[in-house]
């Protein structure tokens, strides 16, 4: 098997030869920015959103940090840091992922299924629990309002406090520790 190290920079080439949109920062193999658009058929349709991910330095033997940039409106999503809760990342990572499993099947799979009772956002939760057609307009709007081109390309600052990314010394960010200590950083450890 590849080193870490290797392995990386091979995860990272797959996510751009696939032909997702990649933009390193400062030319670092461990933090970067992908473009993300929102599923067909899904209130996201027609979204595009400007993703954070930052390896950590034992990757893939640890999940990546995954956060939105810009706003999206889902019940496990922090609406305000971008903070996702995601079970596949959260708690069962596997080095047989790969950074493609995470965008073309992990966020998009987020995405079509909210699970409304372990949210992020309890109020996401609540109105797609009570009213599904009143959350999938209130998805809409914040799509149309938030995950423009215009909105990814101007979010070069990021989030307030989006500078580095927050994770238990576990590795992992549990509904628990959701709950006790939300993320003050702006991304959650997937």
């Amino acid at each position: 098997m590849a080193s870490p190290s290797k392995r990386r920079e091979m995860d990272l080439m797959k996510l751009m030869m696939s032909d997702w949109q990649v933009e390193l920062v400062n030319d670092n193999v461990n933090e970067f920015y992908v473009e993300f658009k929102g599923p067909p058929d899904s209130p996201y349709e027609g979204g595009l959103w400007k993703v954070h991910v930052e390896l950590p330095e034992n990757y893939p033997y640890k999940s990546p940090s995954i956060g939105f940039v810009n706003r999206i409106y889902h019940p496990n999503v922090d609406e305000m840091a971008g903070s996702v809760c995601l079970d596949v990342i959260n708690q069962t990572w596997s080095p047989m992922f790969d950074l493609l499993n995470v965008f073309e099947s992990f966020l998009p799979q987020l995405l079509l299924y909210p699970n409304p009772t372990d949210p992020l956002n309890g109020e996401a939760a609540a109105l797609l629990m009570r009213e599904p057609e009143a959350y999938n307009q209130k998805v809409k709007e914040y799509t149309a309002k938030y995950a423009r081109p215009e909105d990814v390309a101007g979010e070069e600052e990021g989030r307030e406090g989006n500078d580095s990314m927050s994770a238990h010394s576990d590795g992992f960010l549990s509904s628990s520790d959701e709950e006790d200590e939300p993320p003050t950083t702006g991304e959650a450890e997937m």
